[in-house]
């Protein structure tokens, strides 16, 4: 179901809301705030949805993957977080522990040997 975004012109709060297409125009929203009817659409950025084979792709061209320097963590660190990105998903807190560790400059022996269990449900065992 679509999300449409207005501004109160009461409360001046930006207010999201859930209408679906059969509802769009036929009845007036209202701000969950103060209740005022008078909301502002906003234009929000259009969002085009890509199959997980087409996210995928995206990542595996060579365009994409010509920046990376296996042997700079900082570079490791910013190709996992546009990947995290691309896929839309959220990789958890230890992801995210070790791509921010991975963009300051640790090396990826430091951030295995500081993290028990780290990869231990991937096959081989290696989290990077």
């Amino acid at each position: 179901m679509p999300v449409y975004e207005f501004r109160c012109q009461s409360c001046r709060r930006l207010v999201r809301l859930t209408i679906s297409f059969a509802e769009y125009g036929k009845t007036e929203p209202a701000c969950p705030h103060c209740q005022s009817k008078e909301l502002k659409r906003r234009i929000n950025r259009v969002a085009l949805a890509k199959s997980e084979d087409a996210r995928m792709d995206s990542m595996m061209d060579e365009s994409a993957l010509s920046g990376i320097d296996e042997d700079d963590p900082k570079s490791m660190g910013r190709f996992m977080r546009k990947m995290s990105r691309e896929m839309g998903e959220d990789m958890g807190d230890d992801f995210n522990e070790v791509v921010d560790r991975l963009e300051s400059g640790e090396s990826p022996e430091s951030i295995e040997q500081s993290i028990p269990g780290l990869g231990a449900d991937t096959p081989g065992g290696d989290f990077m």
